[in-house]
């Protein structure tokens, strides 16, 4: 077998080479059609053979083998795939491991991963034969089960194979990888509509009306080159006519055509991959069948599949360039690229060979790639689509991180030890890190009875002077949540870059949506530096997703609302450098009053002289320069972190009644404060500053693992509003004496 040898024993002779040499000699048919000639591949039919008896004992191999996986994700990965190839009847997909192929059959899977393209039809007719095989009802319903032979053509099988032993990053993917079995990982940046696929096409001929059933079609329409009719022999390409019905039963010369979904993705690799001062690296990768509609822009996924190589059509139709581009038929490029003849040729102006091909990545699985430890991210909490439930996170943990789990939320300081471990390289700023440790654990997503989505989700903003280490805190977040975190910088940022863009796509010429960078954090956070720089008109643009979560789009024909379910993190400088206390917070600021509002917590950090405080900050600063371990050593690392933020997001505690009378309390304090003083005139405190109450206290008790909101919780929740929004807007001397007025709602108080 090439690529890896078959086994011992004798090697029978594959079925159908017996009718391929009749073809050879010349044989007719009955009817005096005119056989077509049929060349065999021996080394795929040793394939089939053998991947057939694989799925005969694959039971017994996933039992054997389940037992040593290192990652227990993976193997509950399995577990359902064992469940799809029982329910074969609902889907005509089959998932396999690979490592179990690897271990049932090292030449065999060898023969795959070395030629992947070339074996793939086989594995799918293996899939086809095992399926009808156990599943005899299949091939009735799809039309064999009436008068003429059994035949199930319009129905195909797939095999999606996963856990390659490598993943490559797209920037790895070169001309070596091409045909091979390989896997990659990146995040989808931009997906296509679903659109059907001819996979197989029947095409009958204009002149003679014979039809030849089965045409297998390679990345582009392929039509017959010659017509088998003897008395016909009809080499016009163009007149042979697709028939188009798809339906089960026969018609007198083969089934009809086949279709399958279809779905185009634009992949990018993954932010960490990029190699210093490099441009990200992007792919289209082309999914199949059952693994349409799996990802979305936004998603770090793992692909499985093989690199190809197929006609640019599209760099043939420039202005310019379709006129002098030829095949070998005198056909124009275009006509060239679209099916027939002798392929592409480069343009001979020019003097040099033309790149008239391009690559694609081929998937046949789609998974998320945090099954293989590749994304640290907290989504399984989220208020996603399909969140899931702390049972079921809890299964993916091992019996030692569960018990971690348990130790970690019966520690009686747990809010500030969790709270230290946030970006522990920088010095102080003890609020602000409660403040992003509220906004990683966020509050309960919920939804009205008339269908309206409450936002779960805590937007911070951080406004202090220059060298207050705002942007440590930014980069810890986009470093602690590699997965569902996107970095932005707002002077360079646009209203589109942040939303969304309509763009037209190369290939079709329709308009398309391209994800922004509020799309690409959906169920998870945008951390926006510079916040302050941004134009007036794009901060505009992302009041709605900061508060509804969605972003509308109306133009060039296309009217979509498309989800933004993200956190903000923004960082601000003041207007003249640095913060002047005299003044309120819009005056130091250039923020609009609804882009203040929207904001659950801002932090003022301030640089003032004081000789105590600049001697830690100057001796710790120094110490991690010299890379002293003692002094950034976290209580808890960010892999414990993340397990125990992750497990506390699938939480969701309910408000009791005493909780509910000390928000209503809190609140109505701080209305009457706002009514007081200079504040009415810089900010007004209005509903969403309760709502905002109701999140935070949610998010503690997220921390806490609790199922209710304590009105412990509420008034720490108020203590750390009454320091972010109240504090800010209020001189020394008149903060002391609006402070008496709070401090019975709060638990302790003063300033920094």
């Amino acid at each position: 077998m090439p690529g890896g040898g078959g086994g011992g024993g004798t090697r029978q002779r594959p079925p159908g080479m017996e009718a391929a040499n009749a073809a050879i000699q010349g044989t007719t048919g009955d009817g005096g059609e005119a056989q077509a000639f049929e060349v065999v591949d021996e080394g795929g039919e040793l394939v089939r053979v053998r991947f057939h008896e694989f799925m005969q004992n694959y039971s017994e191999i996933r039992q054997l083998k389940s037992g040593q996986e290192a990652n227990p994700t993976v193997s509950q990965q399995e577990e359902e795939d064992e469940e799809e190839m029982e329910m074969s009847a609902f889907s005509n997909t089959i998932c396999v491991n690979y490592r179990h192929l690897l271990s049932y059959d090292t030449d065999l899977a060898e023969a795959i991963e070395g030629e992947y393209v070339r074996f793939e039809p086989y594995l799918r007719r293996a899939t086809k034969e095992f399926l009808l095989a156990h599943h005899p009802e299949l091939d009735r319903e799809n039309g064999a089960g009436g008068a003429g032979p059994a035949r199930s053509s319009v129905n195909s099988y797939f095999v999606a194979i996963y856990n390659a032993p490598t993943v490559f990053p797209v920037r790895a993917l070169r001309t070596g990888t091409i045909g091979r079995f390989s896997s990659i990982s990146g995040t989808v940046t931009r997906s296509s509509d679903v659109r059907p696929e001819l996979l197989v096409g029947s095409f009958r001929c204009r002149k003679c009306g014979l039809v030849a059933p089965d045409v297998m079609q390679q990345y582009h329409l392929t039509r017959p080159s010659l017509c088998r009719n003897p008395r016909c022999q009809n080499r016009n390409t163009s007149e042979f006519v697709l028939e188009l019905n798809s339906g089960g039963e026969s018609n007198e010369g083969g089934g009809g055509s086949e279709f399958v979904d279809w779905q185009r993705l634009r992949v990018q690799e993954n932010a960490d991959e990029i190699p210093p001062g490099s441009m990200p690296r992007t792919i289209d990768v082309v999914v199949r069948n059952e693994m349409v509609e799996r990802a979305k822009a936004g998603d770090r996924v793992v692909l499985t599949g093989s690199l190809v190589v197929v006609p640019d059509g599209s760099a043939l139709a420039r202005a310019g360039e379709a006129a002098r581009a030829a095949g070998n038929d005198g056909r124009n490029g275009k006509e060239a690229a679209a099916g027939g003849g002798g392929g592409v040729r480069g343009l001979a102006a020019l003097g040099v060979r033309e790149l008239t091909y391009r690559t694609c990545f081929v998937a046949c699985c789609v998974l998320p790639s945090d099954l293989f430890g590749l994304g640290g991210g907290t989504s399984g909490g989220r208020g996603g689509d399909n969140p899931k439930s702390s049972h079921e996170v809890a299964m993916e943990f091992t019996e030692e991180e569960k018990d971690e789990i348990r130790r970690m939320k019966g520690m009686p300081r747990l809010y500030d030890l969790l709270a230290e471990s946030v970006a522990p390289s920088t010095f102080g700023h003890t609020e602000v890190k409660r403040g992003i440790l509220l906004m990683l654990l966020s509050g309960v997503h919920k939804t009205t009875s008339e269908g309206i989505r409450l936002r779960g989700d805590i937007n911070v903003c951080i406004v202090g002077d220059p060298s207050t280490a705002k942007s440590q805190f930014l980069k810890f977040v986009h470093a602690f949540l590699p997965e569902r975190c996107v970095y932005t910088s707002g002077k360079a940022a646009s209203a589109a870059g942040l939303t969304a863009a309509v763009i037209r796509d190369q290939d079709t010429g329709e308009y398309c949506i391209e994800a922004g960078a509020l799309m690409l954090a959906d169920n998870g956070i945008c951390c926006i530096d510079e916040f302050d720089k941004m134009e007036q008109h794009d901060q505009v643009a992302i009041h709605e997703a900061m508060e509804q979560q969605t972003i509308s789009i109306t133009k060039a024909g296309i009217q979509a609302t498309l989800n933004a379910r993200a956190s903000i993190l923004a960082a601000a400088n003041p207007i003249h450098g640095r913060y002047d206390r005299s003044k309120t917070l819009r005056a130091n600021v250039q923020l609009s009053a609804p882009i203040l509002s929207r904001f659950d917590l801002f932090f003022v950090v301030l640089d003032e002289c004081d000789e105590v405080a600049d001697y830690n900050v100057a001796k710790h600063i120094i110490d991690v320069h010299r890379c002293d371990e003692a002094v950034v050593d976290p209580p808890f690392s960010q892999d414990q972190m993340l397990r125990y933020i992750r497990f506390a997001r699938t939480l969701n505690p309910q408000i009791t009644e005493e909780s509910r009378r000390i928000l209503v309390d809190c609140y109505r304090k701080l209305r009457q404060g706002d009514t007081m003083g200079r504040s009415r005139t810089a900010y007004r405190i209005t509903v969403r500053q309760l709502e905002s109450l109701i999140r935070l206290s949610e998010a503690l008790a997220r921390l806490h693992c609790d199922d209710v909101v304590k009105p412990s919780y509420v008034r720490e929740a108020f203590r750390l509003l009454r320091k972010s929004i109240i504090h800010v807007e209020t001189e020394d001397v008149t903060f002391d004496d609006e402070g008496d007025d709070f401090d019975g709602g709060g638990e302790g108080g003063g300033d920094d």
